[in-house]
């Protein structure tokens, strides 16, 4: 698309442990928010942008208003490859195309974040649809993904949303990055399991774009990267952030964010006050580390805002990126 999607945005690559702008080698912290939706809204008879309620205006909110500088956007893996309730794969890629197109004209990056792999396996829980390892389309997709937005700087490539252990009555077994599966018997996903998928797949994408910058989540719903880093270049790795995970911040990822690129793909936490305390002081954190974040979320729980007033939680977000 030659940059017509970027507006002018700047392309990023890594150096040490920062992300820099590619030309002139000046570091860029980037913080905003996840928008949820297009990862499990189909269409409805307007297409897929208004089937999950997104519109140019909230993106100009939420960049400009909300001073964000990048957007964390979840999407569906099956949808792009197959469409969904009769629109087509790239009626849906050129819905991603407009929100790129927006967040970069408002000034704002676009991370593209593989959270679901379709709309139809549940993975245990209560109606779990993340999955824990991607599948051998998630090769073709970020194949396809690469392939479209070579030439867009504005976009960032999240490999996988949350690579964990099967939950207890989770029906599926863990799919190899060589098309077989692991034992049916067998629950965890370490490392062991999750590096070889996040090597295919960042090779898959460099295969396209080699100068694509790629985000690799940590294993744990994403929030452990002990035994990161990769041994490829212009990777950023990725932790998700919830009270539930402990205070074991260091030991996580931020000992690692003294060597390479760290980000907080996701955090958040309810209204409550013992929740919105955990969330001020990993801010502090995260700001002392020098660490990028996108918060989750604008419009899924825990909500940043209800009808654009922000929360308890969002507050605190808000003033962070409004350095108030």
């Amino acid at each position: 698309m030659h940059g017509e999607l970027s507006n002018g945005l700047a392309a990023l690559r890594t150096s040490g442990n920062r992300i820099v702008n590619s030309a002139t080698g000046e570091a860029v912290l980037l913080r905003g928010v996840n928008r949820s939706g297009l990862e499990y809204a189909g269409p409805d008879e307007q297409g897929f942008l208004s089937g999950a309620s997104l519109s140019r205006a909230e993106i100009e909110f939420i960049v400009r208003e909300w001073h964000c500088t990048i957007l964390r956007l979840p999407f569906n893996q099956d949808f792009v490859l197959r469409g969904r309730s009769g629109r087509s794969g790239e009626e849906y890629l050129q819905a991603i195309d407009q929100v790129i197109s927006w967040a970069s004209r408002f000034g704002a990056y676009t991370l593209l974040d593989l959270q679901w792999l379709d709309a139809e396996h549940v993975y245990g829980g209560d109606r779990n649809f993340v999955a824990p390892l991607p599948n051998m389309e998630s090769i073709e997709l970020w194949t396809t993904l690469a392939r479209r937005y070579k030439d867009e700087p504005a976009v960032l490539y999240d490999l996988f949303n949350e690579p964990h252990d099967r939950l207890i009555d989770d029906p599926y077994p863990l799919n190899k990055e060589d098309g077989m599966t692991y034992p049916a018997d067998q629950r965890t996903v370490t490392m062991k399991e999750w590096q070889p998928w996040a090597r295919a797949l960042t090779q898959a994408i460099r295969d396209e774009n080699q100068d694509a910058l790629v985000f690799v989540s940590g294993t744990n719903w994403g929030y452990d990267l002990r035994g990161m880093p990769l041994d490829a270049e212009n990777v950023v790795y990725s932790t998700h952030v919830y009270p539930n995970k402990g205070n074991n911040w260091a030991e996580a990822f931020g000992d690692l964010s003294r060597s390479v690129p760290v980000f907080a793909g996701e955090f958040g936490g309810s209204d409550a006050p013992r929740e919105v305390e955990y969330v001020r002081r990993l801010m502090r954190y995260l700001r002392e580390m020098e660490i990028g974040w996108t918060a989750w979320s604008w419009s899924n729980e825990p909500f940043l805002v209800t009808r654009y007033v922000p929360t308890a939680f969002g507050e605190v977000v808000r003033r962070e990126l409004s350095g108030s």
